[in-house]
């Protein structure tokens, strides 16, 4: 296996991304790592170059370059020329924590979106209380979207639980206002028609907002990719604001706060891990023909490390293969 990575991306590249490398490369010896950048400052962070090759860019797209002006101005940049590899052949997949305008565009104008998927989709593997998380999408790649693409969303999001998660017939729910069938906007309306009569997923129906972080109701939640990052950027924001919370709640308190404070210590880090995204990898832009995900800008080696892991996964259980494989059946029987 061959990942092209962006080892400029992100707000502490380098270094965290070539750590998080070193550590999936002791886990995983079959993957070879295209790391693209700035040779001397990778070199820095760099134990040794045993399965890792380094390729010489000169330039660097960050945060303020608009997307689509940046990859076709800036062709040498890290982003660009790791994903240039996946669409050469020389890497099978692209892994960036640079920015995801940059990605988003570079995927669809360099490696391309799988036919008969007109818009591919931003998803994550989002926390639930009982631990196991459930796949949601869009996140973000779109502003608007139609009910076909939320149809394409729920079987893209099927295969992933299905082969990355090891998930037997993901429960499919359709992100609404509330749970009735009758209950939802005119797209959520014909796009749970749409999700009822596909034979090839199994729709649960409406979930409520409320309700998706509890856990045991769905496995993919499908939405609009302006609902979706609007409902994660809520999830990551009450989240961050609830520990600090009691985090100030217990070092501003009395004596006995504190006390108790310390006795609930290990089960706080426990919130905290269940509620952080380290562990689940990073974002897919699903429906193009490889794997390119993005992670986090603020990715930990450990983050990168997650993330390299799912790829491992996409890549041994070849779930995009099975994607293409899947539209151009469905292309040819409406023929």
């Amino acid at each position: 296996m061959k990942i092209a990575v962006d080892a400029m991306g992100g707000d502490y590249a380098p270094e965290a991304i070539v750590k998080g490398v070193e550590l999936a490369r002791a886990s995983f010896p079959d993957i070879e790592f295209l790391l693209f950048g700035d040779p001397e400052a990778i070199k820095k962070h760099l134990s040794d170059e045993k399965n890792i090759s380094i390729i010489k860019t000169t330039e660097l797209i960050d945060f303020h370059d608009e997307p689509l002006k940046a990859i076709r101005k800036k062709k040498d940049s890290s982003l660009v020329r790791a994903v240039k590899a996946v669409k050469d052949g020389e890497a099978q997949a692209v892994l960036s924590a640079g920015s995801t305008g940059a990605l988003l565009a570079a995927g669809l104008f360099i490696v391309g979106r799988i036919k008969q998927i007109e818009r591919p989709a931003l998803m994550n593997t989002l926390p639930t209380a009982d631990g196991l998380g459930f796949d949601m999408m869009d996140l973000g790649a779109n502003a608007e979207n139609k009910a076909e693409h939320l149809l394409d969303f729920a079987i893209l999001g099927s295969y992933y639980a299905e082969n990355v998660r090891n998930i037997n017939k993901p429960r499919v729910a359709l992100l609404s206002n509330g749970a009735e069938e009758s209950k939802g906007s005119p797209l959520v309306k014909e796009a749970h028609e749409l999700l009822s009569n596909e034979v090839s997923i199994n729709f649960v129906g409406n979930i409520e907002s409320r309700d998706i972080l509890a856990g045991g109701m769905a496995d993919v939640v499908v939405t609009d990719g302006f609902t979706g990052n609007a409902v994660l950027k809520a999830i990551e924001g009450t989240a961050s604001v609830l520990m600090k919370q009691i985090k100030d709640g217990i070092m501003n308190g009395g004596l006995g706060t504190k006390i108790g404070g310390a006795l609930v210590k290990k089960e706080l880090s426990k919130l905290r891990n269940t509620m952080s995204t380290d562990s689940a990898g990073g974002a897919p832009i699903f429906g193009l023909k490889a794997p390119v995900v993005k992670t986090h800008g603020n990715s930990s080696p450990e983050a990168i490390f997650s993330t390299i892991k799912q790829i491992h996964k996409m890549l041994e259980t070849d779930v995009v293969g099975k994607l293409v494989e899947h539209f151009e059946k469905n292309a040819e029987e409406k023929h």
